[in-house]
């Protein structure tokens, strides 16, 4: 990892690895294009990317620190990066040594604030596992606190000296860059850099602080309290601060180590089937899940002779540094969603992705409406788990079709549902690699069904309330429309009209300059013909045509000279 002092270089050394590759794309992708070298810059594009990934990838292990992490965090922005990239950092790990042991003494010491000999009974120096962010040491608690706790074997986490001045350097560089970008009208249309920077950062310092992280474990703990298939370590507070956290050992069998699980007579399929229901119900039922389930965060864990009455084994989740919600405004989308796909309604589903946040305002859908028309042409009467027995030949003719389609458009995922993104897509691949026929979708399926119920439920209950609604509007009626004959007959009735302003301000805000140009035709051609019968309105029209002529012609050279 680069010295914690040579900050300065650092940044240096990132904005010049982001300024060169940008230059590069810039030249490939905006400049030859134009010179009509479309064909020269799209041949050799994959190779091209794919080299830009790997330089990635090497810059990210020299650096350490939240360089990494921005590796791992873009390989799941498949709405913003190609895949060129993403498939090249998929394999992007926390590939840093370790931190000598007794610079890891230092900190933990000075946290909690005494010798780590009176910490704890034992301590190994040589970690359990490093990471970009801090690493992991095996300890035992002291006698002392051993009582008090009922625990005595215990993982200790301790945070990488310096690394918060690590972090606040790489976002620093991570801002100036995203700046940068922000600057190309191509980038800024289909995503807000910025933004997507500031989201970054607030997952990093979430994951750096290890309060958070003990409070998160017992957030999850508590949500499937009497959940006999989960287990959750225990946090050890007397030995928790910010920066280190202590932990019950729950190390166990790694959930993709298929040999361990039959040598102790457990079928791996069935560990695929209860894993995906497990995460499931964290999405759809609690709304507060692990968004990093990877299998070095998940235990399977064989029962006692105590426990071995109820259940052989259970699944046991650790490092709840990155967690996801579903709240009720995003669950009600996914509804939505669910419910298009349900009706085979195109045009409904682009409303409810747009409802979601994943298109940005200015997208213009309606090509996107026409493709999931013909999507559902081709795939709309088959249930969840008959697509597998579809010929992929038919899933790579429709993205070769509308594939163009797709990509043109602006939208980015939300925080939220990137992490259900996420977690949905490490959970699938878990549940393959343990069982090679399982199908996600077979346990999606029973939750997607939950939320039709749910929904027509809500829709009974809505009738219902409108019909009660409606039934007391007739009965208040007549005395309403007395009450409004005495105000016209007391000339007290008034009428408000919209506001021209407001119309104005949404059509600028779409940026169509084509509805100017129209708007600029209309308005002429009204005030010609005006003006032979009332010369003042006629004209009046005719000046007033001025103005989205104006914004027709020049609204695109104003954007991109902002």
């Amino acid at each position: 990892m680069a010295d914690v002092g040579n900050t300065r270089a650092r940044y240096r050394r990132i904005l010049r690895f982001a300024a060169r590759y940008i230059m590069q794309v810039w030249w490939f992708e905006l400049v030859l294009p134009r010179f009509g070298l479309a064909r020269v810059s799209a041949r050799g594009r994959a190779a091209r990317l794919t080299r830009i990934a790997q330089r990635f990838h090497v810059l990210a292990v020299d650096l350490g620190g939240l360089m990494i992490k921005v590796g791992q965090f873009m390989s799941s922005r498949l709405d913003v990066l190609p895949p060129e990239i993403t498939k090249e950092l998929e394999g992007l790990q926390d590939e840093v040594p370790p931190v000598p042991f007794e610079a890891i003494r230092g900190a933990a010491e000075v946290e909690l604030g005494m010798p780590l000999e009176h910490a704890y009974a034992s301590f190994e120096a040589v970690p359990v596992a490093a990471a970009s962010l801090g690493q992991a040491h095996r300890a035992q608690l002291t006698d002392v606190t051993a009582a008090d706790t009922g625990l005595r074997d215990v993982v200790v986490k301790v945070q990488r000296p310096g690394i918060e001045q690590i972090v606040d350097v790489d976002l620093k560089a991570l801002r100036r860059v995203a700046g940068w970008l922000n600057r190309v009208r191509v980038v800024s249309d289909h995503v807000d850099l910025p933004e997507l920077v500031e989201e970054f950062a607030h997952t990093s310092f979430e994951e750096i602080d290890y309060l958070h992280e003990a409070a998160s474990a017992e957030r999850f703990a508590a949500s499937f309290a009497g959940d006999e298939r989960i287990g959750v370590p225990e946090v050890v507070w007397e030995r928790t601060t910010r920066r280190v956290l202590t932990l019950e050992d729950v190390t166990a069998i790694k959930i993709n180590d298929v040999d361990a699980l039959r040598a102790a007579g457990i079928d791996p399929s069935e560990v695929a089937a209860e894993f995906a229901a497990v995460m499931f119900d964290q999405l759809f039922g609690h709304g507060f899940f692990h968004a990093d389930p990877h299998p070095g965060n998940i235990f399977v864990t064989p029962a006692t002779e105590v426990t071995a009455a109820s259940r052989p084994w259970k699944l046991t989740f650790i490092d709840f540094g990155m967690m996801g919600e579903v709240p009720d405004t995003l669950r009600s989308g996914l509804r939505q969603l669910l419910l298009a796909v349900a009706a085979r309604d195109g045009k409904r589903l682009v409303d409810s992705i747009r409802g979601v946040g994943i298109l940005l305002p200015s997208a213009d859908t309606a090509e996107l409406e026409r493709a999931m028309t013909q999507l559902f042409a081709r795939f709309g009467g088959m249930g969840f788990a008959e697509l597998r027995d579809v010929d992929p030949r038919e899933f790579r003719d429709f993205a070769r079709e509308f594939g163009d389609v797709v990509r043109s458009l602006p939208f980015q995922l939300p925080e939220n549902f990137l992490l259900i993104v996420r977690a949905m897509s490490l959970t699938s691949g878990m549940c393959s690699g343990l069982d090679p026929s399982f199908n996600v979708w077979d346990a999606v399926e029973p939750y997607a069904a939950q939320l039709l119920r749910d929904e027509r439920g809500n829709i009974a209950q809505s009738v219902a309330k409108e019909a009660l609604s409606t039934a007391a509007l007739v009965a208040r009626l007549p005395g309403r429309l007395d009450g409004l004959v005495t105000r016209v007959e007391e000339g007290k009735v008034s009428v408000e009209t919209p506001r021209l302003e407001k119309r104005l301000a949404r059509l600028e805000r779409t940026g169509r300059r084509i509805v100017s140009a129209v708007l600029f035709a209309g308005l002429l051609i009204g005030g010609i013909l005006l003006r032979s019968q009332d010369v003042a309105w006629g004209t009046a029209l005719m000046v007033l045509s001025l103005a989205p002529l104006a914004h027709a012609l020049f609204a695109g050279l104003w954007s991109r000279g902002r």
